[in-house]
């Protein structure tokens, strides 16, 4: 199925997250000299314009970044992440989003480079245009999944494998741990960062039972939910499971989670998640 658009999602609570995990971990590799490989593989279109048919369809960006915009307040990590937002316009007005492939391009350094996979065929020209023939940056129009597995381990031996899908199959869950675990497998020290929804919190614990299951050791858990877990109101929070993350995640997580949940939860209901499922 190629029906996703993440041009309806751009800014979300759950990009939030996302692109403040992002930000962290490639601040992070980007401490050494030496040059690291940033994998995507479900890249998308890369550059989203908030006032676009599809993000005025439900507005989520207003569940996000909305909220955090022309805050004065914000804690010095959440203040960074809405600042990397904002080098992307020129305006006051919150009218664009950068996708982790522009953040990442923005972020990382001449001695880096980038591995782009996007299926869909729009969303793919539009992640070539974005790209603005950077020479760091190669797109490929190829499962994110399959490339990744056949690129690793990169010849810096340094990087980051961002794991990004819809999860718009139901057996996306099971098999995108399947393919996670061969990645590892084949790039012990890389660092991992997979995107999950919580639409039915089922299939994360079963996720998580898995990753519990396998011998790999490293493994920090972040998650933001902004109402109650509920069968019938869509995505209710999300998370990310890093594998090898950087030893400053998680106490940055400490401060940065609980802040979120309680400005960008719903009525109350914000909830997070800050957990080392497997210790190192």
């Amino acid at each position: 199925m190629l029906s996703y658009r993440h041009a309806y999602h751009a800014g979300n609570f759950a990009d939030v997250l996302k692109h403040l995990t992002l930000i962290n971990i490639l601040n992070y590799l980007t401490e050494k000299d030496k040059g690291c490989c940033y994998f995507d593989t479900h890249a998308g279109g890369g550059d989203y314009n908030l006032r676009s048919e599809y993000a005025q369809k439900n507005r989520e960006y207003e569940t996000g970044i909305a909220k955090l915009w022309l805050r004065e307040d914000l804690p010095e990590a959440i203040a960074a992440y809405v600042n990397v937002i904002k080098a992307f316009t020129t305006s006051k007005q919150l009218t664009r989003y950068p996708g982790s492939p522009l953040i990442a391009q923005h972020l990382l350094r001449e001695q880096d480079r980038l591995e782009l996979c996007e299926l869909h065929s729009t969303e793919l020209h539009a992640l070539k245009q974005s790209m603005f023939k950077d020479k760091r940056v190669r797109v490929w129009h190829e499962d994110g999944m399959q490339y990744t597995l056949k690129a690793l381990p990169p010849k810096e031996r340094r990087g980051l494998i961002l794991i990004d899908p819809s999860y718009e199959l139901k057996t996306d869950y099971a098999q995108i741990i399947k393919n996670l675990l061969v990645m590892v497998k084949r790039f012990s020290t890389g660092t991992y960062a997979l995107w999950y929804p919580v639409i039915e919190r089922a299939r994360i614990n079963k996720m998580e039972r898995a990753l519990v299951a396998s011998n790999i050791k490293n493994i920090l858990l972040v998650e933001l939910g902004i109402r109650s877990d509920s069968l019938f109101k869509g995505m209710t929070a999300s998370g990310m499971i890093i594998i090898n993350p950087p030893f400053t995640l998680a106490t940055k997580m400490h401060t940065i989670l609980p802040w979120l949940a309680q400005e960008l939860g719903e009525q109350g209901h914000g909830s997070y998640r800050n957990e080392m499922l497997v210790p190192e």
